[in-house]
C-alpha cells in the first residue's frame, strides 16, 4: 500500500485545525475582555425560549435548512455614563443552543443581581461571563494529540497490515481492499456499538410526558445536479414534540418529511403519524444532564446498532471472500 499523500493527511486534519483556529480567537476575544470595565446590572428576564436558527445543508439549494433549538433567553439591564443599555450575551464562547439552559436559568434567575463586563468602544456589547473554561486548552491539547495519533497511528496501521497481507492471500495486488473493506468494517461496527450505546444508556434517562407538534408546509427547492439550471421543488414538514423537565420547557425534533408534491409529502406524514399524532401526549425520554437532549424510542434507536452491525457483517465478508477467492 502506498503511502497516503500530504494532501489526505491534510483533510483528515482539517477539521482539528478548525477547531483549534476557533479556540485561537475566543481567547484572543477573551483576553481582550479582561480590559473591559463592568458595571452593576440587574437581570429582567430568565426564561427558555425557542429560536429557529441554520444548520448547513449540502441537500437544499440554499445550503441550509431552519432547525428549532433551545436556549436561554437572559437579559439584563446596565448603565454606561447614564445610558440604560440591555443585552443578553451570557459569555465569550458562542451559544448554538440545546446546551446548558437549565444551569444558566438557575444561575441568572430573573431580579437578580449580576456584574455585567461591556465594550467600552462598544458600550451595548456585554457579557456575563469574559473567561473561558477552565481547562478548555489542556483539553484540546490532549485532544489534539489524540486525535493526531489515532490518524498516524491508523495510517501506520493500515500500511502494516497491507504489507502482511500481500504474503498471505493468493493475490497480493488485492491486499489493498482486503484492508480498506475491513477497515470500513471495523469503523461501522464502532459507530453501531456507539449507537448500542447511547440507547442503553436513554432507555435509564427520566420519562416525562410531551406533546407532539406538527409544522406547516414548508417549500424548499433541492440542491441543483450538474448541468439543471434550478434543483427540485419539495414540500415538507416538521415533526417536532414539546416537554418540560424540572419547570423548563424544550422543544425537539424527531422526524421531516418531504416529496415533490403536496399530496405526496402529506401521505408520508399521514404514515408517519400513524403512530404520533398531532397534539397526541408521548413519553419522552430526557437526559438529566442536558435536558435538551431528549427521545420518544430509546429502544427503536437501539435498533440502528443492529443496521450497522449488519453492514459491517457485509464489508468483513467482502474482506474475506476477495483475501480467500482472489477476487
Amino acid at each position: 500500500m502506498p503511502n497516503l499523500p500530504p494532501l489526505v493527511y491534510a483533510m483528515l486534519l482539517a477539521p482539528l485545525a478548525l477547531v483549534l483556529i476557533a479556540a485561537i480567537v475566543k481567547t484572543w476575544q477573551a483576553r481582550e475582555a479582561r480590559c473591559w470595565p463592568q458595571a452593576s446590572g440587574k437581570v429582567v428576564t430568565s426564561v427558555a425560549e425557542v429560536r429557529e436558527v441554520r444548520v448547513s445543508d449540502d441537500e437544499r439549494e440554499d445550503g441550509y435548512r431552519m432547525e428549532s433549538r433551545n436556549f436561554a433567553n437572559v437579559a439584563y439591564e446596565y448603565s454606561v455614563s447614564g445610558r440604560k443599555l440591555s443585552c443578553n450575551r451570557i459569555s465569550i464562547g458562542e451559544d448554538l443552543g440545546n446546551f446548558q439552559v437549565a444551569e444558566q436559568l438557575a444561575k441568572y434567575p430573573a431580579g437578580s443581581i449580576v456584574t455585567v463586563y461591556y465594550n467600552p468602544r462598544h458600550p451595548d456589547q456585554a457579557v456575563l461571563e469574559r473567561d473561558l473554561p477552565k481547562g478548555l486548552w489542556g483539553c484540546l491539547g490532549i485532544g489534539s494529540a489524540i486525535v493526531v495519533a489515532i490518524i498516524f497511528g491508523s495510517a501506520f496501521g493500515l500500511n502494516q497490515s497491507y504489507n502482511w497481507l500481500a504474503h498471505h492471500v493468493g493475490r497480493p495486488d488485492l491486499a489493498g481492499m482486503v484492508v480498506g473493506f475491513g477497515a470500513f468494517g471495523l469503523v461501522i461496527a464502532l459507530m453501531g456499538w456507539a449507537v448500542r450505546r447511547q440507547a442503553s444508556m436513554a432507555t435509564r434517562w427520566p420519562v416525562v410526558p410531551g406533546t407532539i407538534k406538527l409544522s406547516e408546509m414548508e417549500e424548499y427547492h433541492e440542491a441543483s445536479e450538474p448541468g439543471e439550471s434550478r434543483g427540485v421543488e419539495m414540500f415538507g414538514k416538521r415533526v417536532t414534540y414539546t416537554y418540560s423537565y424540572q419547570n423548563v420547557r424544550y422543544i425537539n425534533e424527531c422526524a421531516r418529511v418531504a416529496a415533490g408534491t403536496p399530496q405526496a409529502s402529506t401521505k408520508m406524514l399521514e404514515k408517519l403519524m400513524s403512530r404520533y399524532q398531532d397534539g397526541a401526549t408521548v413519553e419522552v425520554h430526557v437526559n438529566p444532564d442536558n435536558p435538551a437532549e431528549a427521545t420518544l424510542d430509546a429502544r427503536g434507536e437501539g435498533r440502528i446498532a443492529y443496521v450497522l452491525w449488519g453492514i459491517a457483517a457485509v464489508f468483513a465478508a467482502l474482506a474475506l471472500f476477495v483475501a480467500t477467492r482472489g477476487g
